[in-house]
């Protein structure tokens, strides 16, 4: 007798046109809704502080702005935007963050490359530097005098250097570094490539994705840093806007302490820091659609091993 050798047993397929079990239709639904439900408490905060930047100020004191402007009014806007100083310190934020950004992302990319080699005499200890930075600090003052006593106050120095790398993006890009095939640099040795060929014209085009991402950190970080610039800067035309942002919004608030019955001051007061919010966080969402695509991929590339 002959024998019948036995056929894989394949899981039946979905008929074309044949419509999906009730079980998987209510299981869309609830996800829709609860998805929809996550998308709208995420959102609501921001477009309620929106309705407020353009809203009244008697609007704003008895809270009836939620999610549509009341009493629609532009005066702080008018107030910020017709300043001078505004624009100047907003043209210093672009150059601080495009400067620092681009000086971050070389000396963490560098340092992240090195690590990552397993063979490299003291790589221990280089890691264990990098991760000690992260629990203990000089702290402000022994911070302020190294800065005063290299001479970088009132200049770009101050705000870059000090936060030149940042930890946890160097962790995450040393380990995608450490996740590339071994064999795609052996091949470029064998071709001929120095170490910094072979970063430059291998390594570097394969890592377009958490490059995008580890620029949207230090962008991010950069662009909303005031402490720094509020702390080793002394002369207006060097601030930030998030410094100039932060003075406009005391001084609005304490002259309204004060009673200072002007009705522009009122209404400076009411919306200051709704409107110092949109006009700080406008550029990045401007931005952060033509990188998204690399966000996530980015991310997951850095931290997931296996």
């Amino acid at each position: 007798m002959t024998e019948v050798a036995a056929k894989p047993v394949l899981a039946p397929r979905r008929r074309k046109g044949q419509r999906p079990s009730r079980g998987y239709r209510v299981f869309q639904a609830v996800n829709a809704v609860i998805l929809t439900g996550v998308v709208v408490l995420t959102l609501f905060p921001f477009f309620n502080i929106v309705s407020i930047s353009f809203s009244d100020e008697h609007h704003i004191r008895t809270g009836q702005v939620s999610f549509w402007p009341r009493g629609f009014n532009l005066t702080t806007y008018k107030r910020v935007m017709s300043d001078a100083m505004f624009w100047t310190n907003y043209r210093n934020t672009v150059i601080y963050t495009v400067v620092a950004t681009l000086i971050s992302i070389v000396l963490t990319t560098c340092y992240a490359y090195v690590l990552s080699k397993k063979h490299l005499r003291g790589r221990g200890l280089l890691v264990g530097i990098a991760v000690f930075t992260m629990f203990f600090n000089g702290g402000l003052i022994p911070n302020y005098v190294l800065i005063s006593g290299l001479g970088l106050r009132n200049t770009l120095w101050a705000i870059v250097l000090p936060n030149a790398i940042n930890v946890f993006n160097l962790l995450v890009m040393k380990a995608f570094f450490e996740s590339m095939p071994v064999e795609l640099e052996e091949a470029a040795a064998v071709d001929g490539l120095n170490t910094y060929q072979t970063l430059l014209r291998i390594v570097l085009p394969l890592s377009k994705a958490v490059i995008a991402t580890m620029l949207l950190f230090y962008a991010v970080s950069f662009w909303n840093s005031w402490f720094s610039a509020f702390l080793y800067m002394d002369r207006l035309d060097l601030f930030p806007v998030t410094v100039y942002l932060r003075n406009l919004m005391a001084g609005a608030t304490g002259g309204s302490n004060e009673g200072e019955a002007s009705e522009t001051a009122l209404q400076i007061a009411a919306n200051i820091k709704a409107v110092t919010i949109v006009l700080t966080v406008l550029p990045i969402m401007f931005i952060y659609p033509f990188i998204q695509r690399y966000f996530v991929r980015g991310v997951m590339l850095g931290a997931v091993k296996g």
